[in-house]
């Protein structure tokens, strides 16, 4: 799917706020500045959070406790290897009803749960190409119910 746009990143977040559950696993791939954030920030909206949304890189996870969820999102680029995913501790948030979205989940390598959907951003000229993943039955309710999937 293309995004001509940052305007159209953040949309196709909030059109993923109409569709992800509690629990869900939502992992995101691609370079700096693919528009990883943008996706967040756009889901956040459209659930209704108003404060500043940012890359949660060096604090690791930002919590948004919003009216039907608690939305993780999680920052793994510092990473080096899978171990300072085990040594931060961050295992317990994947266990509950919570949210998480995760960016660079590929640096902690198989260390985390795997996702119930995966995005993979690309530059594409002046905007940016997303290729969606569904990986669980979750993912694929989600998946069902973007538009023109």
């Amino acid at each position: 799917m293309r995004l001509p746009n940052e305007a159209a990143t953040a949309q196709l977040g909030a059109q993923l706020a109409a569709c992800i559950a509690p629990g869900m696993r939502i992992y995101l791939y691609g370079e700096l500045g693919t528009g990883k954030t943008t996706l967040v920030r756009g889901l956040l909206r459209a659930l209704g959070f108003r404060g500043r949304v940012k890359s949660p890189t060096y604090s690791l996870v930002e919590l948004y406790v919003l009216s039907r969820l608690h939305l993780y999102h999680f920052d793994f680029y510092r990473f080096l290897n899978k171990k300072e995913w085990n040594d931060a501790g961050l295992s317990e948030y994947f266990e509950n009803e919570g949210v998480c979205v995760v960016e660079w989940p590929d640096k902690a390598g198989d260390a985390i749960p795997p996702p119930d959907l995966e995005l993979t951003l690309a530059h594409a000229g002046k905007g940016r190409h997303v290729r969606i993943r569904a990986v669980s039955e979750a993912g694929n309710r989600c998946v069902a119910r973007l538009p023109d999937n």
